[in-house]
């Protein structure tokens, strides 16, 4: 997922605050966050429901939410979706904003069937007496940097 812009080093920071204190402190914040996703997207869809009467400041705010929340679980497109979608907002560009809320939530739903998917994955892998190995994103570019490189 990180390979595909899905996910950028702050996500790799997030879990490594995981311990086997909190074995599902990733996924309860993620979770947060895709409520909160569901949330922000739905009240900017009803406020650029109505062509005469869009509230732009409205859902800037939303936008400006989206991008905070989004970056801070390292939700790389969703949050490089806002950057846009703020700029639409700014000249009050309604047709720009309903593609890009119409692209911010197919990357949240994107990445929420990937992000169950590992975490289903990772359980069934520790309900059979597995371990997760922590994976550093910055090492994965450099061993991927150097076998591009080298092939």
């Amino acid at each position: 997922m990180f390979l595909k812009g899905f996910l950028d080093n702050q996500f790799s920071e997030l879990r490594k605050l995981q311990d086997e204190g909190t074995p599902d402190f990733v996924a309860e914040v993620v979770s947060l966050f895709f409520d909160d996703c569901a949330k922000l997207i739905n009240n900017m869809s009803t406020s650029l429901e109505r062509p005469e009467n869009v509230d732009f400041k409205q859902v800037d705010s939303g936008v400006h939410q989206l991008k905070g929340s989004s970056s801070s679980v390292g939700a790389r497109r969703v949050k490089n979706v806002c950057i846009s979608f703020k700029e639409c907002c700014d000249v009050q560009n309604r047709e720009g904003c309903l593609r890009c809320l119409q692209q911010v939530d197919y990357e949240y739903k994107m990445l929420k069937t990937k992000l169950q998917d590992l975490f289903n994955l990772e359980q069934q892998i520790l309900q059979a007496g597995g371990t997760i190995p922590q994976v550093d994103i910055n090492e994965t570019d450099t061993l991927l940097n150097f076998a591009n490189v080298q092939g």
